[in-house]
C-alpha cells in the first residue's frame, strides 16, 4: 500500500489513525442481503447455512462470517432470495428512501447491487432504469436484476449526459454511485491499492461531479439525489459536494436521516453534518454518502409509451400452457417476447437491453421459455407447476442432469424449499433440463 496513500489517511484520521491501520490487516467485512419479495426474514435465517448477524446499515442485511464459501452455488443465492453485497453497500439506496411507485434512476448501476435493492423496494411498481456505460458490466447488472426477479426496471447501455437529456425531469428518486478511486476497496481489490494516485483522484472528481449535473436534471422537482462512493478522498466527497452546490442553485443539501457511520470532515462552509462516512472501523468498508433535493422544476421531456398490441393467439396460448399470465402489456422485437405491467417506453436511441420481463424466444412460431420468465418474483403466484425438489436433486439439476421425475408433462417451474431456481420439461417420465448453461455447476 503506497506511503503517499497513508500519509492522507494519517492527517485525514489522526488520533483513530491506528485503528484504522489495524483494521486495514483485518479480512474485509463481507455481507448478505436478502429479496423480501422472495422470502421473509425468519425463512431467510432458517435456510441460511450459517448464523447471521444483522448489520445497522439495511435491515435486510447481515454480515457474513469469512469462514462461509462458495455461497455464491446456493440456491438461496441461486433463486435470486439473496444477493452478495459487502455490509456498508446497502447504506446509499436506505439514504434514497425510496417508496412503492417512484420512479428511480440508478445511473451507475453495475454489478447491481443497488439497483436490486431499489427494484425490491419499488416491489414491482413504479420504474426503475438501470444504467451501465461499460458493455461487460451491464451484461452482470442485467443478470442480476434477473436472477433477483425484477421486471418493472429497463437497462441501458447509454451515456449519463444523453441518458439524462433524454429522461429529463422524469425520475422522483436517483442514485449515483459513481466511479471513484476505490480506496474503501483495496482489502477487496489489489488493483485499487497499486493503481492509486493522487492524479486518478483528481480525474475521478471531475468525472464526479459531471455525472452528478446530469443526474440533476433527470429529476422531477422536489425530487432527491444520493450520491456515493467508496473511497475516503476528501476531494471525491465533500470537495465534489461542495461543488455541485456552488453550480446548482436548484439542489440543496438534506440531512440523510440515519444514525449509522459518522459526520463528514469540515469543509469550507459545507453542513458536513449533513453527509454521512463510513470507515471500517464503523463495521464496514469505505463509504461516503450525501443525499440532496431538487428545488426547482427543470422542463420535462416528454414520455413515450410504444402503443400497445395484444399478444397473437398461437403466442398467448403457449404462454398460458405455462402459466396464468396477468393482466399487462407485451411486446415482440427480435422475435423475443417481453411483459410489463404497465406501458413499453420508447427511449429513442438509447440502447436498451432489457425493458420488463423476458418471456421467451419465438423459434419457427414455437415459444421457447426464457429463465427470466420463471425467475420473476411478480410472476410466481401464476405458474400451473412446479415440482420440488430435495437439497440432492437440486445439486444434479445445477449440474445440467436430467431428474427422475414423473407425473410432470410441458414446461415446469423448479423450486427448491418453494424458492423457484429455475425450470424444466416434462414428459411424464423424466425433466428434461433447462437451467441455463452459464449457470451450471458441477457438485
Amino acid at each position: 500500500m503506497k506511503e503517499e496513500f497513508l500519509a492522507r489517511m494519517e492527517a485525514m484520521l489522526q488520533d483513530e489513525y491506528p485503528l484504522f491501520l489495524a483494521m486495514l490487516d483485518q479480512p474485509r467485512f463481507r455481507g448478505v442481503r436478502f429479496n423480501s419479495l422472495k422470502i421473509g426474514k425468519e425463512r431467510f435465517q432458517q435456510l441460511f447455512p450459517c448464523e447471521l448477524k444483522p448489520t445497522p446499515f439495511c435491515p435486510n442485511a447481515f454480515y457474513l462470517d469469512h469462514d462461509v464459501k462458495q455461497i455464491g452455488n446456493h440456491p438461496l443465492h441461486m433463486s435470486g432470495a439473496m444477493y452478495m453485497q459487502e455490509p456498508s453497500a446497502s447504506s446509499a439506496v436506505e439514504i434514497l428512501d425510496v417508496k412503492e411507485g417512484d420512479w428511480v434512476l440508478d445511473l451507475c448501476a453495475a454489478p447491481g447491487g443497488k439497483s436490486t435493492q431499489i427494484a425490491e423496494k419499488l416491489a414491482h411498481q413504479g420504474l426503475l432504469i438501470a444504467n451501465e456505460i461499460d458493455a461487460q458490466r451491464a451484461q452482470v447488472l442485467m443478470s442480476n436484476l434477473e436472477r433477483m426477479g425484477f421486471g418493472e426496471v429497463i437497462v441501458t447501455q447509454a451515456q449519463p449526459k444523453v441518458l439524462c437529456k433524454m429522461c429529463r425531469g422524469w425520475f422522483d428518486k436517483a442514485l449515483v454511485d459513481a466511479p471513484c478511486s476505490g480506496e474503501g476497496m483495496m482489502k477487496k481489490h489489489d488493483e485499487a491499492a497499486f493503481g492509486w494516485s493522487v492524479e486518478n483522484i483528481r480525474a475521478c472528481a471531475k468525472r464526479q461531479l459531471e455525472i452528478l449535473m446530469d443526474a440533476a436534471d433527470a429529476l422531477k422537482d422536489q425530487g432527491f439525489l444520493v450520491y456515493s462512493t467508496c473511497t475516503y478522498a476528501e476531494e471525491e466527497n465533500e470537495a465534489v459536494v461542495s461543488q455541485l452546490l456552488a453550480k446548482r442553485n436548484d439542489l440543496i443539501l438534506v440531512d440523510c436521516g440515519v444514525n449509522f457511520g459518522r459526520y463528514g470532515f469540515p469543509y469550507d462552509d459545507l453542513e458536513s453534518d449533513k453527509v454521512r462516512r463510513i470507515f471500517p472501523m464503523d463495521q464496514g468498508e469505505g463509504h461516503f454518502i450525501a443525499k440532496f433535493q431538487k428545488t426547482a422544476a427543470t422542463p420535462t421531456a416528454r414520455i413515450i409509451e410504444k402503443s400497445s398490441h395484444p399478444l397473437a393467439k398461437g403466442y398467448r396460448e403457449q404462454l398460458e400452457a405455462i402459466l396464468t399470465m396477468p393482466e399487462g402489456h407485451y411486446e415482440i422485437l427480435h422475435d423475443k417476447i417481453y411483459f410489463r405491467t404497465t406501458p413499453f417506453l420508447d427511449l429513442k436511441n438509447i440502447r436498451v437491453l432489457r425493458q420488463g420481463i423476458l418471456c421467451g424466444t419465438i423459434q419457427k412460431q414455437r415459444l421457447e421459455p426464457h429463465h427470466h420468465l420463471f425467475m420473476s418474483s411478480y410472476l410466481y403466484p401464476c405458474f400451473h407447476r412446479i415440482c420440488e425438489v430435495t437439497d440432492d436433486e437440486w445439486r444434479h439439476y445445477q449440474a445440467g442432469e436430467e431428474l427422475a421425475i414423473g407425473a410432470y408433462f410441458g414446461y415446469t417451474a423448479i423450486a427448491w424449499n418453494s424458492l423457484i431456481v429455475g425450470f424444466a420439461k416434462g414428459n411424464n417420465k423424466v425433466l428434461k433440463n433447462k437451467y441455463p448453461k452459464g449457470l451450471r455447476r458441477k457438485y
